[in-house]
């Protein structure tokens, strides 16, 4: 498995845009906007490769010139559970403290809390609700 930054506009982000679409918003009857997309342009795009098949993805970005935050983590569903996410996480924080970040920050959904506890997040807030569904504002100091 290869991880990467990816270009904005690029066939690798057109793979992400996609699996973000497939895991993250189909199954709650959303989908992203061109807004959205656009916006991304200044951001961290991170995707996990076997050969040319995109595993999984995330993105990152600036808060202020100390924190940073992870959005549009997505890993293939039946890849799930098999580290793709861990490596995922592991490169982002890597590149956030890299570029002289001191903090990560994430609205994490409800039921993937666990997975981010295990990788040293801790909850910041109480529950809220994003796209639909219920979050947590989690963070961890790198």
């Amino acid at each position: 498995m290869a991880l990467k930054i990816i270009d904005h506009g690029s066939f690798e982000y057109k793979q992400m845009v996609k699996l973000r679409e497939d895991i993250l918003r189909k199954p709650l009857g959303l989908s992203i906007s061109p807004g959205e997309l656009e916006l991304e342009k200044e951001n961290m795009l991170i995707g996990a490769f076997e050969d040319e098949d995109m595993l999984g993805c995330c993105m990152l970005v600036e808060k202020d010139t100390s924190s940073v935050r992870l959005r549009q983590m997505a890993v293939l569903n039946d890849l799930q559970g098999k580290g793709i996410g861990r490596a995922l996480m592991n490169f982002a924080e890597n590149l956030a403290r890299d570029r002289g970040y001191a903090v990560i920050f994430m609205h994490a959904r409800k039921n993937v809390v666990g997975f981010y506890e295990k990788m040293g997040y801790v909850v910041a807030g109480d529950e809220f609700t994003e796209i639909t569904i219920p979050h947590f504002l989690m963070e961890k100091k790198l």
